[in-house]
Order: C-alpha cells, then structure tokens, then sequence
C-alpha cells in the first residue's frame, strides 16, 4: 500500500512539473525581448474589412460552414475579383458567396442530369431558360458573378435588407431562408479574401 501511495504521489508531482514546464517561460512573452536572442519577424497584414460593415443585421438563425477545396476557395476569389470589377463594396461579396454556398456549396456546377433543378448551373444555379445566359456563360465564375450582381444592383435598397432578402429577390428561389445560413461564412471568406 505504501509502494501504491508513494507511486501516486510522485506521478501527481511529476505532472505538476510538466505542466508548470508547458505553462512556463517557454510559452509566456517576456518583456526582455524575444526568447534565445532571436528576432521576432511582425506580420503585417492588410486592413480587414469592418464585420459590421460585413454583416450589418447581425446573422439570422443557426448558421451553416463548410470546409472548402483549393477550389471552392478558388471561386471565393472570382466572386470577390468580380464584385470589386462591378464597383461594389464588401457587402455585395457577402451577399454573393452566401448565396453561391447555398446554390453550389462553391462549386461551378454543370448539369447535373436526372439529379438538375430544371437548366440550372453554375455557381449561382442559373438557368440559360430564364435569361441568366447560356451554359458557358453562366458556368464562367466571372460572367455569373456579374450577372448575379447586375440583379442585386437592381433591388432597391438591397444593402439595407437582411442577406435572405436581397439574395431572394435576385434568385427567386423555392427556399429563401436558407441564404441566411452562410452568412456568417461568407463574411469570414470576404474578411479573408478581400485583400488578398
């Protein structure tokens, strides 16, 4: 029993000194300079965009988050290269990639057979049949981007309205809470990706 006692008492020591070591100096900025004489290299980074500027209503209901291929993360970009091409603000690219999760999850969707909403493809899920363009063109991140943001200009006061709202009244979709949840998503993308 002494032998058991005496085992536990040390093992509790040692882990009481281990985790002093891992909260120690080793871990912990001092404000004698960097540890062992070495510089610490500052990253500078570009202003992000103002998160209320990103999203001014706050989110709506749960949200939804993916994790993105090199290229979904790939037409993040096209959608914010083209949003800034249109002259429109931060804003307009949360309102885009919110609405491109919704429709594709970020993918540029071809036809998708038996599984297709009718002709709709792309990013955006337009469809030639309704005016968006024709299959090569609304497969094109740049030109659906542009189309959908052509839309969105249309809406009076869109940058005043809830994400749902104005993605709604440029998609007219079957479902339109659901843009709502990626809100939150496409803002930490646009908070990311703007100026990169």
């Amino acid at each position: 029993m002494n032998t058991m006692l005496r085992k536990s008492v040390l093992g509790i020591a040692g882990l009481a000194v281990a985790g002093g070591l891992a909260a120690g100096p080793l871990n912990h900025a001092t404000s004698d300079g960097p540890v062992g004489g070495s510089p610490i290299a500052a990253a500078v980074q570009a202003e992000k965009p103002d998160s209320g500027k990103l999203i001014p209503h706050g989110v709506q209901g749960e949200q939804s988050r993916i994790e993105l291929t090199d290229e979904q993360t790939g037409n993040v970009k096209e959608i914010i290269a083209a949003t800034k091409k249109a002259g429109m603000d931060e804003r307009a690219a949360v309102v885009s990639i919110a609405t491109a999760l919704q429709e594709s999850k970020l993918e540029n969707l071809g036809h998708l057979g038996d599984r297709n909403d009718h002709d709709s493809q792309g990013l955006f899920q337009q469809r030639p049949s309704s005016g968006w363009g024709t299959v090569e063109q609304i497969t094109d991140p740049q030109y659906s981007t542009t189309a959908f943001l052509k839309g969105l200009k249309q809406v009076d006061g869109w940058q005043e309205m809830p994400l749902t709202e104005a993605a709604q009244t440029v998609q007219v979709s079957a479902h339109p809470f659901l843009y709502a949840q990626w809100e939150q998503q496409a803002a930490d993308l646009v908070a990311e990706h703007w100026n990169s």
